[in-house]
């Protein structure tokens, strides 16, 4: 803290010049720019004015650094942790210690301000970005729930700002593909259209050794189509369509048990991805967002109206072996539409407001059968019930379908207010919201065994154990979420602020565990006709947290240095894990914690040594802890937090060479380094992914209308995890991508 301030205060004796400012005059960089402004609906002026933990990543360091995804932003953004996991389904984000797996996403994301809200859908491929940013903290007072970690926001080419075509073709390691391609066109100076494509297909790097071919190959494609008008009577008109195709393989999961072997003959070892069944994961989105924007006198008013479909299915050997236990089928059609009306003042003056209303509806339909081979009948269901030595079961029946049917209605609303007052050097802003959810789970649950039942040895008696139940569960959920800082400013992009906020994640219903409750009735019946499932299982509750937080932006030695810091401290109340119950369940459950606390710091450096040298570096340190958890069985008081590392590292320099060649203009080097860990796997912190380095570089030759890459990541070939699972008491864990060379080929034609 003490070092903190005294750098502070020493850059601020040095103020910025205008030569500081020439000497990057790119928009794009790792950390802020001084002169980015933010054309989001909700933040209208300089970001590095805001008292905001903020990372701009702008087109060059995107496509320089070859982030093709949004899981590509990961350690590059200080304590943004995404685990790429074989399915993009799974698209889990985890900052300051706080995140989730399944369900409700800690951070939001808008694509050109319209919010995408379905986690399922985060991790898609990146096509014609022209800057992204990561806000980090709760920003619950101005975009609602399940943002108390933060929000991504993503901004696509604008057609007014860029004309031309530009195509992209990229080959990797893995067999992989990646083809992009977009053209922008201006009718005067006031209408434009954007047409972007893109198309990435890989055999994947993990093979499955019981089939003999990788399981994590993917293609995927897609689109949008945008479209812009600007009126001489203030109004603007924003239109983006985009949809996409997914089809992938499965998860890679590696096996990390004791050996395992059936009459005389192992079936798998450790280390060894082997499972029988088919598995995979297809997706296709469609959405459509209209912005109407109109400046009139001292306010503007804005309106995004938004849309969004999704169809998905995944099919997986939930028990990951080369035996024949069960099979799942998740099927699911999704359909949201949203509205938001935002007023804010157009006035710079000492008093600045805005005011804003949000409405959604969303439908949800899943199909989620489980499938019963042989061998899971025997283990699961009869080697249970005959655990005691007078009754016999015993069935001819070589599958057992478990169905279970979901409809779940959401809808909510919400009603904001944030204003700031500025006093000389000193601003004050505070801010309420609103958030009203209601949501409903209609389920039908089915199942229909035969068996043969036999009581000390005598003659056996043929029964059925039949269930069908539907039921409705009902959940409305009401938060004030309250926000307040204060900013004392040096100048415009230096300055000290700390912040008071509280964050929200909406609750929701354990659709995961379904076929656990299923089987549990079952036996209950076959074995005394009690069912004793506990029916608090079925959902979980809302998680809360207040935020405080304490950081800066610095800008020193005439801009050669410059950058950001954040001290943090969160209490969390409720706080959702994913678990996997005792014994050989076969799913997962979303619980909550008692309480839980992280607190860490973030500090992001970009350094100018040269006019044509760039050094970067982001860090950030988080200890998240529970405080009070035990669920009944053990108590994880004071233990790390699953799945939350405790150091995220990113360090970049590049050098860009000038050839003074007309076919050539430059040649740019580049070398980074990122860092994740330790993060331990379990609430009782017995597994754990050690701290671990992936190398990258690239060598990129560069000319105003093309620019060829070749580049590697993981370049020491680092063996690490990003993900461990548990089925039936068997552990698995997924590894990293290991190293993978590439090269990228992209041209401009104006």
């Amino acid at each position: 803290m003490r070092l903190l301030s005294t750098m502070l205060l020493l850059c601020t004796a040095l103020p910025p010049t205008a030569r500081a400012a020439a000497r990057h005059t790119d928009a794009d960089t790792t950390i802020l720019v001084d002169r980015v402004q933010v054309t989001a609906i909700k933040q209208g002026t300089v970001l590095r004015s805001q008292p905001v933990a903020a990372t701009i990543l702008g087109s060059r360091v995107l496509e320089g650094s070859h982030v093709g995804a949004v899981k590509h932003l990961s350690q590059r953004v200080p304590n943004l942790h995404i685990p790429d996991y074989g399915s993009r389904m799974t698209s889990s984000v985890y900052v300051r210690g706080l995140g989730a797996r399944i369900d409700q996403p800690v951070m939001g994301m808008n694509v050109d301000n319209v919010p995408v809200m379905n986690k399922d859908c985060y991790d898609t491929e990146l096509s014609d970005v022209e800057r992204i940013e990561i806000l980090r903290g709760p920003q619950s007072t101005l975009y609602g729930r399940n943002t108390m970690g933060g929000v991504i926001n993503i901004y696509t080419r604008s057609p007014l700002a860029y004309q031309g075509t530009r195509l992209s073709a990229e080959y990797g390691s893995g067999n992989t593909w990646r083809l992009r391609a977009s053209t922008y066109h201006k009718f005067g100076d006031s209408f434009g259209i954007a047409l972007a494509g893109f198309y990435t297909r890989s055999d994947g790097f993990f093979p499955n050794l019981a089939t003999g071919r990788n399981c994590d190959g993917e293609q995927m494609g897609g689109g949008r189509f945008k479209l812009q008008w600007r009126g001489k009577n203030g109004l603007r008109i924003d239109n983006t369509l985009a949809f996409s195709l997914l089809d992938q393989g499965g998860y890679p999961y590696a096996y990390i048990g004791p050996e395992i072997v059936r009459d005389g003959q192992t079936v798998i070892r450790p280390g060894e991805i082997r499972y029988n069944d088919p598995a995979g994961y297809r997706r296709t989105t469609l959405s459509d967002g209209l912005t109407l924007r109109f400046e009139a006198g001292r306010c503007s008013l804005s309106s995004i109206t938004a849309y969004h479909y999704s169809d998905d299915a995944m099919t997986l050997d939930q028990d990951f072996l080369p035996l024949s236990y069960f099979t799942l089928r998740q099927a699911r059609t999704e359909h949201t539409f949203s509205q938001e009306l935002v007023v804010r003042s157009r006035d710079e003056g000492r008093y600045r407001w805005l005011a804003g209303l949000f409405g959604f509806y969303r439908r949800s339909a899943m199909d989620a059968p489980v499938l019963f081979k042989r061998d899971g009948i025997e283990e699961l269901i009869l080697r249970n019930a005959n655990s005691g030595p007078v009754f016999r079961y015993d069935t001819d029946a070589e599958e057992l379908l478990l169905s279970s049917d979901f409809r779940n209605p959401a809808f909510g609303a919400a009603l904001y207010h944030e204003s700031s007052f500025r006093l000389g050097r000193w601003t004050l802003t505070a801010g309420i919201r609103a958030d009203f959810e209601h949501t409903r789970l209609h389920y039908r649950s089915r199942a229909k065994f035969d068996y043969s039942l036999s009581i000390s040895g005598g003659p056996a008696g043929q029964h059925t154990a039949a269930i069908d139940d539907r039921s409705t569960l009902k959940r409305s959920y009401l938060q004030l979420l309250p926000k307040a800082t204060v900013l004392y400013s040096f100048d415009e992009v230096r300055n000290l602020y700390f912040s008071i906020a509280k964050g929200y994640k909406a609750g929701g219903f354990n659709t995961q565990l379904f076929s656990d409750i299923l089987q549990e009735k079952l036996k209950a019946q076959m074995a005394s006709g009690v069912d004793d499932t506990d029916p608090g299982l079925m959902s979980y509750r809302p998680e809360k947290s207040w935020n405080f937080e304490l950081g800066g932006h610095f800008s020193c030695a005439q801009g050669i240095l410059r950058g950001d810091f954040a001290l943090f401290w969160i209490l969390c109340r409720d706080q959702q894990l994913t678990v996997f119950p005792a014994g050989s369940s076969t799913g997962r459950m979303m619980t909550n914690a008692g309480r839980s606390r992280s607190l860490g710091g973030e500090l992001s450096l970009q350094i100018l040594p040269h006019r044509n040298v760039v050094l970067d570096a982001a860090y950030g340190y988080t200890d998240a802890r529970f405080v009070r958890y035990d669920n009944g069985r053990s108590d994880f008081s004071g233990n790390r937090i699953p799945y939350a590392p405790g150091h995220t590292l990113s360090l970049g320099a590049e050098w860009s060479i000038p050839t003074g060649a007309g076919w050539l203009h430059e040649v740019v080097l580049h070398a980074g380094v990122r860092g994740t860990g330790p993060i331990c796997w379990d609430e009782a912190n017995t597994l754990r992914q050690d701290f671990y380095l992936l190398p990258d570089a690239s060598v990129s030759l560069r000319h105003s209308r093309y620019a060829l890459d070749f580049w590697g990541r993981n370049l020491t070939d680092t063996r690490h995890d990003v993900f461990w699972f548990k089925s039936m008491g068997n552990e698995f864990v997924q590894r990293g991508r290991p190293r993978t060379l590439g090269v990228t080929l992209s041209i401009r034609i104006n």
